[in-house]
């Protein structure tokens, strides 16, 4: 039985697991073999009476809480919400936990929904303010068709992150002539056999948060990329930091394990550290050991992918007008400006009028990955357009409207709003003191904090002080995103802009 088969029957049990690894009781797995028994031979799931299942649940303090009430409560919670949720049983659900449940209407069992809704739903007022990730999850229906995973391979340098995209995308993306229109889009989709997954080839973390700064989430996993031969790295810590801030899976790729000094042991005992745990040691994170020079390993990466996003159940609208996400945009001299767009809802037709921040285009041509023409992109597909007449800026969300006309009345109102803007930010900027930060005035919930120190015993001591005070509070949470020795540097600077963080130093001076 595949794993995609059995984690259904488990849904339909109403038995919770982490992932397609997770230890099942014994009184439930022979449940399950007993359940799949029946139905090869003709009987079916309805053959086992359901008393017989009542009698093999396990005891009330191992049984989590079944996946239809989590999604009752919310229809489309990430990976991260879903296990903290469902680690905190109730007694009222952890009787009935191990009760098998009626197959749901729907196709795919991987997130029970509520109520199914029709697919099309009104277009978004032109010029309003995009939502959240979560909150247009919340609003896709359970019968949208399923999207293709979009991931971003991230990690420190030279340990091995071109070297396993390019081993991908030569072993799953057909051969192209050199020079092709394909070097420059900057994502791309490939084939697997658990299905179609678009990697975002970002040159670091710096780039994957500069779209986040810019309101558009363009990440659904992060896959980073440790040397085995090496393990945790500055900017490893770095690219967690940033991946744990868009709040998405992060699957652990631990590369060079061909090497004879590799030691893959002692990076799943760092990552540790880093809070995540692989699932080994009982945690949820996926860690991979693969090499990009052989290629062993990659295809199970793949599949890890997949099973993610499985888990996550990736789905998008696309009926409605086009949005997505500007990934890079370059001046060619002969075609002018192309801009690469990565659909993330809706379809985007040639001819097609959008808008993307201040720029607005007349979609006069569209390219896919392998360098074909298309005349539409749907969602997770990556499509190079040509049609602006001066460049979009990387990270600006881009959206379809109905006319020239509107085209140019949005982009004229984000003008005058980016100039009020600017006007407002000069005035009310101002420095925050650290009795201001854990002062009674301050109101927010979780304060988000990142620390630069001169040594590592002034960086320990001050982690113990903020931790101290942070316990006097009961309202208040600190959450140290990042703590380094060293001067505070772009990135740092571009992570406390996403995430609303205070950088604090100690005896150094930003350049």
């Amino acid at each position: 039985v595949e794993n995609k088969e059995l984690m259904a029957k488990l849904d339909e049990m109403g038995v919770e697991y982490k992932s397609h690894s997770s230890t099942l009781e014994h009184d439930t797995a022979e449940t399950v073999k007993q359940l799949i028994q029946g139905e090869k031979q003709g009987a079916g799931a309805g053959s086992i009476p359901v008393a017989n299942v009542e009698e093999t649940k396990a005891e009330p303090s191992k049984v989590e809480t079944p996946r239809a009430e989590v999604a009752n409560a919310q229809s489309a919670p990430t990976k991260q919400t879903m296990t903290q949720t469902l680690e905190k049983p109730t007694p009222s659900t952890s009787s009935q936990a191990a009760k098998p449940r009626a197959p749901t209407a729907t196709t795919d069992t991987a997130t029970a929904v509520a109520v199914k809704q029709p697919e099309t739903k009104p277009a978004e007022p032109e010029g309003k303010k995009p939502l959240t990730k979560e909150e247009r999850r919340a609003l896709i229906p359970a019968d949208a068709p399923r999207r293709a995973p979009v991931v971003t391979v991230m990690g420190h340098v030279d340990h091995g992150k071109t070297s396993l995209l390019d081993f991908i995308r030569k072993s799953r993306v057909a051969e192209r002539e050199a020079g092709g229109i394909t070097q420059h889009i900057g994502a791309y989709q490939v084939q697997t056999s658990h299905g179609p997954i678009t990697f975002f080839d970002t040159p670091g973390h710096e780039a994957f948060t500069t779209i986040r700064q810019r309101g558009a989430n363009a990440t659904d996993i992060a896959v980073i990329v440790v040397a085995a031969d090496d393990s945790i790295m500055p900017q490893t810590r770095e690219a967690i930091a940033h991946a744990k801030a868009a709040k998405v899976p992060i699957i652990v790729a631990v590369n060079k394990t061909d090497l004879p000094q590799a030691n893959p042991d002692k990076v799943k005992q760092d990552l540790m550290q880093l809070e995540l745990i692989p699932e080994e040691y009982g945690g949820d994170t996926v860690v991979v050991p693969l090499s990009a020079r052989t290629g062993n390993g990659v295809d199970h990466l793949l599949e890890m992918i997949s099973l993610v996003a499985d888990l996550e159940n990736y789905r998008a609208v696309t009926t409605i007008a086009a949005r997505g996400v500007i990934i890079e945009s370059v001046l060619d001299k002969r075609a002018g400006v192309l801009a690469t767009v990565l659909v993330q809802e809706g379809t985007l037709h040639v001819a097609d009028y959008v808008v993307a921040g201040e720029s607005w285009a007349k979609v006069k041509a569209m390219t896919d990955s392998d360098g074909k023409r298309v005349n539409e992109a749907k969602p997770s597909v990556p499509v190079q357009i040509l049609g602006f007449s001066e460049q979009p800026v990387a990270g600006e969300t881009i959206e379809a409207v109905k006319s020239e006309v509107a085209a140019k009345a949005l982009v004229a109102e984000r003008k005058t709003l980016r100039t009020d803007l600017e006007t407002e930010d000069r005035n009310a900027r101002s420095k925050v003191t650290l009795a201001e930060l854990f002062g009674e005035q301050r109101k927010d919930k979780v304060i988000n904090l990142i620390l630069r120190a001169d040594t590592q015993g002034s960086l320990e001591a001050i982690r113990g002080i903020i931790q101290k005070e942070a316990a006097k509070s009961e309202e208040v949470d600190i959450n140290l995103m990042f703590a380094e020795v060293g001067a505070p540097n772009e990135s740092d600077l571009l992570l406390a802009s996403t995430s609303g963080a205070t950088i604090m130093t100690f005896n150094v001076n930003p350049t």
